[in-house]
């Protein structure tokens, strides 16, 4: 699930504990969590609904300042109406992962063993070095890719702390650097 900046800040806050959204089949499950810009968000309740059902209680509860805006930003579209409640989980643990370059031979080696199982992690990681702030698309056809198999491929390097967004495109964090460097070395 996507969220906008104005709704993440709601819901870090406590004012937003719910979101609608259409799909085909659902899209998150309760118990679940989703990592965002702003940090964990935690799914306490997914369910079925209709826009007949939505109260104005429940507009002011997904950060909308009527019950008309909802269903106008609903609209026609197609799938099934859900009702998700959210609760903010936390902060995200890779902030302070990324920013860990004091690793032991240890921590290095498992990390190191983790992208050597992962053919293009040198290649895409001395891209995002050499490119840093290049919009995703471009980075992606340079490596002979979609753009979303792409971004799939960095958000795995993202979860060992390599990586982090920027408003456009990525940069290699503080450990990204120290293993770049030593995958470099070990070739």
């Amino acid at each position: 699930m996507l969220f906008k900046r104005a709704a993440l800040e709601g819901i870090k806050a406590g004012r937003i504990t719910l979101a609608f959204r259409r799909w085909r089949k659902p899209g998150a499950k309760a118990g679940g969590e989703i990592m965002t810009a702003l940090g964990r968000v935690q799914v306490t309740a997914i369910e079925e609904t209709t826009l007949a059902a939505l109260t104005p209680r429940d507009a002011a509860r997904a950060g909308f300042d009527s019950l008309a805006a909802l269903k106008s930003e609903l609209g026609e579209r197609e799938g099934t109406l859900y009702r998700i409640g959210l609760a903010y989980a936390g902060a995200d643990p890779r902030v302070a992962l990324r920013m860990d370059n004091d690793l032991d031979g240890a921590t290095l080696a498992a990390i190191l063993a983790k992208l050597a199982r992962l053919s293009w992690a040198l290649d895409h990681l001395e891209r995002i070095a050499r490119r840093p702030g290049i919009r995703a698309a471009e980075l992606a056809a340079a490596a002979g890719l979609g753009t979303q198999p792409f971004k799939l491929r960095i958000r795995r390097l993202k979860s060992l702390g390599l990586t982090e967004s920027l408003e456009v495109g990525y940069r290699l964090s503080p450990r990204g650097k120290l293993v770049l460097e030593a995958l470099k070395n070990q070739g």
